[in-house]
């Protein structure tokens, strides 16, 4: 089973740059599809973006331009640089692998990476 491993959070001001790292070891060779989802104290979870195992890419509407999903497959790891950030982007942010055919409820999730945007 991959078990994702979320890191690189931190509290910054509006504006400012984060990189967040989800370090999944086997999820290439167990064709996860990568996802970012997070959660804001008191909000639904709700999702980021996600890469998939052919090597696209999508973002929920609020990350586009600002959010960026890549990959090193050498260092089993996923990263979502996150660009212009704003106190609304306060949040946990979690990696979730999906093995093929793993019903959503079944993915696996990281312990979560803080991130904190001060005005």
């Amino acid at each position: 089973q991959v078990q994702p491993v979320e890191s690189g959070g931190g509290s910054v001001q509006a504006g400012g740059s984060l990189r967040l790292s989800c370090t999944a070891p086997g999820f290439v060779s167990a064709r996860c599809g990568m996802h970012w989802y997070r959660q804001a104290a008191g909000k639904e979870r709700e999702w980021v973006g996600s890469l998939d195992r052919d090597g696209n890419i999508r973002y929920r509407s609020f990350a586009k331009g600002r959010f960026t999903i890549t990959k090193d497959e050498a260092k089993d790891t996923v990263y979502l640089q996150l660009n212009s950030l704003k106190p609304d982007d306060t949040a946990e942010y979690f990696c979730y692998c999906s093995p093929p055919g793993t019903p959503i409820e079944d993915w696996v999730r990281g312990p979560g990476t803080q991130v904190t945007v001060s005005s």
